[in-house]
């Protein structure tokens, strides 16, 4: 089979006001995530998908996000099946802290990638 690349975008160039989801599981995003970003863990994706409809509703571009970009990548993947404009953030969170975008926590701890 033929397999299209998977689309993917560099961590400093996603939009300020776009839409991120991130897959990794509770206690990475409690150590620090993507101010306004959508927080759907991989385990719990498929189950919560209309949440991810809802918010990408108005065909927005969605930038999916995990630590490194395995995980996300599994899901831009499935996203772009269903007709959804996604793409995978290359490197994730390690990535997005590399290039200097800004964190945030929950408790207004220092956010961090864990």
């Amino acid at each position: 089979m033929n397999f299209a690349p998977l689309p993917s975008v560099d961590a400093a160039q996603v939009p300020l006001d776009g839409l991120v989801l991130d897959v990794r599981e509770n206690d990475e995003w409690a150590a620090g995530h993507v101010e306004g970003a959508l927080h759907i863990p991989m385990s719990d994706f498929v189950a919560r998908f209309g949440e991810l409809t809802e918010a990408a509703g108005d065909g927005r571009r969605v930038h999916v996000m995990c630590r490194v970009g395995g995980r996300s990548a599994q899901v831009t993947q499935y996203l772009v099946q269903q007709g959804i404009d996604a793409v995978n953030i290359d490197g994730g969170m390690l990535a997005w802290d590399g290039a200097g975008r800004p964190m945030v926590t929950d408790d207004g701890a220092s956010a961090f990638v864990l």
